[in-house]
């Protein structure tokens, strides 16, 4: 069952988001207004390292007053590749150059009111090649085993959606046997 979109106005828009008001008409035919967030895209990178570590920063967020650890991330600029984008924030957040970058997941964390993408990315092979460029990103730096992600998010150490589904795609998937208890 598709909805059709009838008309568009635009609410409200920075360089960052965009709030709409959409005229809809919804599979039973009733006509009402939907409210849409036009986000950018977001490149996140989860650097892992020979020890079966990832590369974490602790990060306050201001929208839910709230502090945990986060993989690097950052918007994608205007005409600039996913992949690319998420090899940059690395660098200017942590200081760590990644020698490969792959994707590791795709996803759209709330589809039904934004159209929010974000591209999620293993890098591997990181390399330190200064401090880090970005002052404002996160008070620490760490490489934290594989094995203690599932534990810090159960006790909310990890909260960011998008840190989540990389740290539990990594435990899925790690050649080691690092699996989720």
């Amino acid at each position: 069952m598709r909805w059709k979109v009838r008309g568009r106005r635009l609410a409200f828009a920075t360089p960052w988001l965009g709030v709409w008001f959409l005229d809809v008409e919804q599979p039973d035919g009733t006509a009402s207004e939907y409210h849409v967030v036009q986000l950018r895209d977001l490149a996140v990178v989860a650097a892992v390292d020979d020890s079966d570590r990832v590369l974490m920063m602790w990060r306050h967020r201001i929208a839910t007053d709230s502090w945990a650890w986060e993989f690097p991330m950052g918007l994608v600029e205007d005409g600039e590749d996913p992949q690319a984008a998420g090899a940059r924030e690395l660098e200017e957040e942590t200081g760590w150059r990644p020698g490969s970058v792959r994707p590791l997941l795709y996803a759209e964390p709330a589809s039904g009111i934004t159209n929010a993408r974000h591209f999620l990315f293993r890098a591997d092979g990181c390399v330190r090649v200064a401090a880090p460029t970005e002052q404002n990103e996160s008070d620490q730096i760490s490489w934290i085993p594989l094995a203690e992600l599932h534990g810090m998010i159960n006790r909310r150490e990890i909260v960011s959606s998008a840190t989540i589904s990389g740290a539990l795609l990594l435990l899925l998937s790690s050649p080691t046997g690092v699996t989720p208890a």
